[in-house]
C-alpha cells in the first residue's frame, strides 16, 4: 500500500468487494460512536481511538518500508496537523460531542451521517468563495442539498426531528470537516496518503485529548465503568473505521474509476440510517426520510458535475477524507 501505486485494471470483484467495505463500515461508524457514547466520555473516546490507530497504522509502515516510512519536512508536518486537528477534533469530535448524552438531546446516528453528508456542499462553496467558477448543476445540488438540510431540522408541530442543539453541533463538526479538506488539497501535505494520516491522526488525538481535559472528562471516571459493549463499539470503530476502511478507500482511489468510488458519499447516510433504525430502534419519520432523501440528491448531483474538474477526487472524497469517520 502506498502513493506509489498507479491506477491499474483490477478484477470487478476485488473492486466491489473493497466498495462493499467503504459502504458498509463507513456508514456503520456513526452507529458505533453512538454506542461508545453510552458509556465512554466523548472526547476521551475518539481520542484513545485515533492515538491507537494512529500508532498501528505507523507500526505497518514501518515495518513495510523501513525507516524512512514517515519523514516529513517541517512545512509538511505543520500542514498535516493543523488538517488533522479540523477533520479529527473539529469534524468527528463535535460528531462524537453530539451523539453523546440523554436521548432527548443526543443526535440519533442516522440523523448524525445525513447531516454529514452535506460536506460536499459545503466544499463547493469554499471553492466559490476562493473564484473557482461553479457548474449549473454544483449550484442546483448545493441549493437542493441544503433545502434537504433545513427539511431534516424544521419543527413541525411544535417538535422537531432532532434536537436543535445537538443539530447545531454537528454542522459546525461538518464546517471544520469541510475547511479541513479544503485545505488538504491547498496545503503542502505529506506526499504519501498514509504518513499524513498518522501524523493528522495524532495531531487529532492531541487535540481531542485537550478537550477531554478542558472538560473534565475524567474527573469521576474510570475504565472500569465502560460497558463491554462499548468497547467493542470503541475497537470496531478503531480497526474498520480507521483501518481497514481507509485502506480499501485508498485502495479504490488507485484501482477503481472516481466514479464509482464516489458514491459511498451518498451511500454511507443511507446505511447509517437503516442501521440505526434496525440495531437500536432509531426513530425513522417522514420527515427523516424526505429530508435525507433531499440530501442524498443534492450531495449526488454535486459529486456528479464536479467530477470532471476533479481528477484526483477531492470533492468525491470530502465526505469521508480518509477515515475520519
Amino acid at each position: 500500500m502506498g502513493s506509489s501505486l498507479s491506477r491499474t485494471t483490477t478484477g470487478p470483484a476485488l473492486v466491489w468487494t473493497a466498495l462493499a467495505l467503504v459502504y458498509v463500515l463507513w456508514g456503520s461508524t456513526y452507529l458505533g460512536i453512538r454506542i461508545a457514547v453510552e458509556s465512554w466520555p466523548p472526547f476521551t473516546s475518539a481520542a484513545l481511538r485515533f492515538a491507537v490507530a494512529a500508532l498501528v497504522l505507523a507500526a505497518v509502515l514501518r515495518l513495510r518500508r523501513g525507516p524512512g516510512a514517515l519523514r516529513v519536512d517541517r512545512r509538511q508536518l505543520g500542514s498535516a496537523a493543523l488538517v488533522g486537528v479540523l477533520l479529527l477534533a473539529g469534524g468527528n469530535g463535535l460528531v462524537v460531542l453530539a451523539e453523546s448524552g440523554p436521548p432527548a438531546t443526543a443526535v440519533p446516528s442516522g440523523i448524525a451521517a445525513l447531516l454529514v453528508a452535506t460536506v460536499p456542499l459545503l466544499v463547493a462553496l469554499l471553492r466559490t468563495a476562493t473564484g473557482d467558477r461553479p457548474r449549473a448543476w454544483t449550484i442546483v445540488g448545493v441549493t437542493v442539498g441544503f433545502l434537504g438540510l433545513v427539511l431534516l431540522v424544521l419543527p413541525t408541530d411544535d417538535t422537531a426531528a432532532v434536537p436543535l442543539a445537538g443539530a447545531l453541533i454537528v454542522v459546525a463538526g461538518t464546517v471544520c470537516w469541510s475547511v479541513g479538506s479544503f485545505l488538504s488539497g491547498r496545503l503542502r501535505m505529506p506526499t504519501d496518503p498514509f504518513a499524513a494520516t498518522v501524523y493528522e491522526m495524532v495531531a487529532g488525538a492531541a487535540a481531542l485529548a485537550g478537550l477531554a481535559l478542558a472538560r473534565n472528562e475524567l474527573r469521576g471516571f474510570s475504565p472500569g465503568d465502560v460497558t463491554g459493549r462499548s468497547w467493542a463499539a470503541l475497537a470496531y470503530l478503531t480497526v474498520a473505521g480507521s483501518l481497514v476502511a481507509f485502506t480499501a478507500y485508498v485502495w479504490l482511489l488507485h484501482h477503481a474509476p472516481i466514479s464509482l468510488v464516489a458514491t459511498y458519499a451518498y451511500v454511507n447516510p443511507v446505511v447509517a440510517v437503516a442501521l440505526g433504525a434496525l440495531l437500536v430502534a432509531e426513530p425513522v419519520t417522514a420527515q427523516v426520510l424526505a429530508g435525507g432523501v433531499v440530501i442524498v440528491a443534492g450531495v449526488a448531483l454535486v459529486v456528479g458535475s464536479e467530477r470532471p474538474r476533479q481528477p484526483s477526487g477531492k470533492v468525491a472524497g470530502a465526505a469521508g477524507k480518509f477515515a475520519r469517520r
